[in-house]
């Protein structure tokens, strides 16, 4: 049971708490109507912000509307004006550019394409919103005016700046100056860059909005007559530097741009002169050939003039490759892509032409030459040929895209070449089996004939050529191998020909010999003549050529010699059978002479003197040009002579056999070995 005391003091307490809690429930009586007053005072207030914001709306609404649809109607007849102007402009156009038309766009360019687009923007619209218009035929008018003016200026500035290209240019441009393609990269400056600049926009605006296509055959045209004109330059270029001084080469021109390099010679192509020089040089060693009968035309007395020819026109050909190449590159900035290959083709036309047409030429005079057995002319053709075909991948990759007309030209002249070629060769081949013998044109020496030196000659001229000339020879093979021919099938091909030309002038050399009465002369003649090939093919390369197909040709020649002279040394024994003991008579020592024995000594000097004189005199007419050949020959000779006359002069010298021995000998040793010293010798 709780104590009174206590108990009191719990209800004191709980009573302070609930007075407490009266009091904090009367404190949030009060904030409640406070807040309750404010929420009404702040209604009110919203209620009439929202009743004046209402009327204020009301009011502005309108206004705004009236001020945006004022707005709207300004740009309207802003917009109605600023087109008013704009149409009214075109109705100007004709009027404000008229000036600038009539006057032309040389030295304007820029502007006249100005104004030539303000006449084809008024064109369109008439055609659109007014076709009937006045105006509209005006601006048309103009517009075509215009575009004739730009075709006029278009024509006028590639004719005023396309030069033809100088020879010498030429001659730098395909020299192969390492120099020269560093500084110009190979390329010429057909135009100066501000015309081709002008050039270039003008034909971009003839095709994008001229529709107009004739500039084209303007441009190829030009350019064509160019092109024609600079390799035709070329060539008269050859001709007067060769008739003036006799070099168809001539340095740069002094200051005619800072880096010009000093004009190098461009090596020639392999000519006959090569080979008359060679002749040269073995003329110094004793093997030159003296006039003989032939009918082949001598390749010596072969005009200089056709040497000229045929470099002028291996130039052009290679000029034509360049310039071309130099033409494309310059088309490509100024023809549309899709027609750069067909007025390409156009352009080169007359120039590929008058190469091909040349080319023709040739092959004709060479067809003529070959009729008349001038082979030196149809010599011509080897440099030429071999030219186009080391030319040809340029000439093709150059051509590429063209007709297969244009494509097909060079092919034709190479095959045209070849054929006329290969009977060239198999002609002259068959004309040194053939020639015939003339008694009256044989060398009366017996020295080297004239057809002998014409076939080295014309052979030695093959080795510049050896595998076109193969080559040639390999065309006209029916086999298949031919069709795809090696380097090696061909060289085989040539060492046969070789080796049957040899083989023909061999036995018409044969043949020849037997016009001479003399067999000792015949001798001579053929070991002139066999002596002067081999020592040919020996001091050039066909020797080696010959050994591809025959291995034992230089043993044959020299077997051959050897037979010659020895043919010839049979002639001196009706000299020497005088006097040989086998013939002499016998007798004792000390025992007197009978008169059949002194008459018999009597005709053994005097057949031997007579026979001694004889061919002395004979012989020292006659010819061997080799100083080695004429030694061994002559000291062979002397050897066995004066071995015979000495051993008869020792045994009969001292017999009593005449009265006169001085009448019956002559000679002595040594005057006998003098005397074969001077034979072969017309100069003694």
């Amino acid at each position: 049971m709780i104590p009174p005391q206590e108990a009191s003091a719990r209800r004191r307490e709980i009573e302070d708490k609930l007075k407490k809690e009266e009091e904090t429930l009367s404190f949030i009586r009060d904030s409640l109507e406070k807040s309750d007053q404010l929420t009404k005072n702040m209604v009110s207030i919203l209620s009439s912000f929202e009743s004046r914001l209402m009327k204020l709306e009301n009011s502005i609404i309108p206004v705004h509307k009236q001020t945006e649809t004022l707005q709207r109607l300004q740009e309207n007849v802003e917009k109605t004006l600023s087109c008013l102007d704009h149409v009214i402009s075109y109705y100007h156009v004709a009027s404000d550019t008229e000036k600038v038309i009539r006057e032309g766009p040389t030295g304007r360019l820029e502007e006249y394409l100005g104004s030539m687009a303000k006449i084809q923007k008024a064109v369109e619209y008439f055609q659109d919103n007014s076709p009937d218009s006045p105006e509209l035929n005006k601006v048309k008018l103009l517009f075509e005016r215009g575009k004739e003016s730009l075709e006029s200026e278009f024509r006028s500035l590639m004719t005023r700046h396309s030069k033809v290209v100088s020879p010498v240019l030429i001659l730098d441009l395909i020299s192969g100056d390492d120099e020269l393609e560093v500084q110009e990269e190979g390329t010429l400056e057909h135009l100066p860059e501000s015309v081709l600049q002008d050039v270039v926009r003008i034909s971009r605006w003839l095709v994008e909005y001229g529709r107009n296509q004739d500039f084209m055959n303007v441009y190829y045209q030009i350019r064509s007559s160019q092109l024609d004109r600079s390799i035709k330059g070329l060539k008269e270029h050859f001709r007067r530097s060769s008739s003036s001084s006799g070099v168809p080469y001539s340095p740069a021109v002094p200051n005619k741009r800072k880096d010009t390099p000093t004009k190098k010679p461009v090596k020639r192509p392999g000519t006959i002169r090569k080979a008359q020089n060679l002749l040269k040089q073995y003329s110094q060693h004793g093997l030159d050939g003296k006039k003989g009968g032939s009918n082949l035309i001598p390749l010596e007395g072969r005009d200089d003039m056709l040497d000229v020819e045929t470099d002028a026109y291996i130039h052009c050909v290679s000029a034509f490759v360049k310039l071309a190449q130099s033409e494309y590159q310059l088309l490509m900035d100024i023809i549309p892509e899709h027609h750069q290959k067909r007025t390409f083709d156009s352009l080169i036309q007359d120039a590929l032409d008058g190469l091909m047409l040349e080319g023709e030429s040739i092959v004709s005079a060479a067809r003529k030459a070959i009729i008349r057995h001038d082979f030196s002319t149809v010599l011509t053709v080897f440099p030429i040929l071999r030219h186009l075909k080391q030319t040809k991948p340029e000439f093709d990759q150059v051509l590429q895209g063209t007709a297969a007309s244009t494509k097909n030209k060079l092919p034709g002249l190479i095959t045209s070449m070849e054929t006329i070629g290969a009977k060239a060769l198999e002609d002259f081949a068959d004309n040194i089996k053939n020639d015939p013998d003339k008694e009256y044109n044989m060398p009366k020496d017996g020295t080297v004939h004239e057809l002998t030196s014409n076939a080295i000659l014309f052979l030695q001229q093959l080795l510049d050529f050896q595998e076109t000339a193969g080559a040639m020879l390999a065309s006209q093979e029916t086999s298949s191998s031919a069709t795809s021919y090696s380097s090696e099938f061909s060289k085989r091909l040539l060492s046969t020909y070789i080796c049957k030309v040899l083989g023909n002038l061999q036995l018409n050399l044969l043949s020849k010999s037997k016009v001479y009465e003399d067999p000792a002369l015949s001798a001579i003649f053929l070991h002139n003549n066999y002596n002067y090939i081999l020592k040919s093919l020996e001091k050039s390369e066909l020797i080696q050529l010959v050994a591809v197909t025959q291995r034992t040709a230089e043993r044959s020649y020299q077997e051959h010699i050897e037979q010659q002279i020895q043919t010839y040394q049979r002639s001196w024994l009706k000299v020497t059978d005088y006097i040989a003991e086998k013939n002499l008579p016998v007798f004792q020592p000390g025992v007197k002479l009978r008169d059949k024995e002194r008459q018999m000594i009597k005709e053994r000097f005097k057949g031997f003197n007579d026979g001694l004189e004889e061919l002395c005199k004979i012989q020292k007419a006659w010819a061997i040009p080799d100083t080695e050949q004429r030694d061994k020959i002559r000291q062979a000779q002397k050897n066995i002579v004066k071995e015979t006359y000495g051993a008869f002069l020792h045994r009969y010298g001292s017999v009593p056999f005449t009265k006169n021995p001085e009448k019956y000998i002559k000679y002595r040793v040594e005057q006998v070995g003098d005397m074969i010293d001077r034979l072969f010798d017309t100069s003694a």
